[in-house]
């Protein structure tokens, strides 16, 4: 196993996990061959907090470029060298062995280029914050087993749709080739987005079980039904299905992926977030005629048959975690 990785950590205001995060990097029982950090112009202690890790290259922003231009900006100066690129968030922290076994799965996988990280909540490590992303015929996506106990069979390899990119690992040239994370999205979905992108591609994900994170989620953004996430969110769930659910898959969910939107702006009507869902669906219809452009690219490099795809999505009725 002589695979070099590069490690990609992109930052807003993260200073509260930050060292954590570094730490556990520099013991890891193979070392990344970078680490490279994006800070999107915190306001916080981060940039103090980085100094004191002086192998860390540092990519210091004027702006908040949010999580996908960050990590494609890094994407492009990553070392020739790596042929493994490693996404990691500030709020999560590796076990020892992380990469060891990431890079071990890709040594028993080579058909696969897309790894997932087995996370752990951080505040209770027998509760998995995720498993792997799942995306429903719908449209609406989910971390596999978020909340649920850990048992044997979360440890065991297992394919997914695609991975959560808060800690995962991709071929590096897999991500050069269908173009990085659309800077679109700035910030949520964009890892299920480019997980699409990869499927149609013609690339296999898997869940490593013992390559395990714990991870806190949504440190910088507030919590998970903040008015920030729930905008891009919801956003973003439009265009990731207008990009990418291919040929006639996409007229035939097409009534499902509606009700889906429908039904969301009815339930954070009901939960006082009526305004935010609202913005959130406006805008997204403002960006189809854009995304429909980016569909047309997309579509005509598909690999994948309509058959692939459809055996990778969640079919079931009600979906749950």
């Amino acid at each position: 196993m002589s695979h070099k990785v590069s490690v990609i950590i992109v930052n807003w205001n993260g200073d509260r996990f930050l060292e954590r995060c570094l730490s556990t990097l520099l013991v890891q029982s193979i070392m990344p061959h970078e680490i490279i950090l994006v800070d999107n112009a915190s306001s916080d202690a981060s940039l103090n907090i980085v100094q004191y890790f002086s192998t860390v290259k540092l990519l210091p922003q004027n702006e908040n470029l949010g999580f996908a231009r960050g990590n494609n900006l890094a994407i492009n100066i990553i070392s020739p060298d790596s042929e493994w690129i490693a996404l990691l968030n500030p709020d999560a922290f590796p076990n020892p062995d992380w990469l060891e076994r990431l890079l071990a799965a890709a040594d028993s996988y080579p058909e696969v280029s897309v790894f997932a990280s087995l996370q752990m909540c951080d505040d209770n490590a027998e509760v998995i914050d995720g498993a792997g992303d799942s995306y429903h015929v719908s449209g609406l996506v989910w971390r596999d087993h978020h909340g649920g106990l850990i048992s044997p069979m979360d440890r065991e390899n297992k394919p997914v749709f695609s991975p959560c990119a808060a800690a995962a690992l991709y071929r590096r040239q897999a991500l050069i080739d269908v173009g990085g994370f659309d800077e679109d999205f700035f910030c949520y979905v964009e890892d299920v987005d480019l997980g699409f992108r990869l499927r149609l591609a013609g690339h296999q994900a898997m869940l490593v079980g013992d390559a395990v994170v714990r991870h806190v989620g949504s440190a910088s953004t507030g919590r998970q039904r903040s008015d920030f996430c729930v905008y891009h969110g919801h956003r973003n769930l439009v265009w990731t299905f207008v990009k990418n659910m291919p040929g006639l898959l996409f007229w035939l969910l097409l009534p499902v992926h509606l009700a889906l939107n429908l039904i969301s702006v009815v339930y954070f009507s009901i939960v006082g977030q009526g305004g935010v869902i609202l913005r959130a669906k406006y805008d997204a219809l403002k960006g189809v005629s854009k995304m429909w452009q980016k569909r047309q690219i997309i579509q005509s490099r598909r690999i994948a048959s309509l058959a692939d795809i459809w055996r990778v999505l969640d079919k079931r009725i009600l979906p749950f975690k």
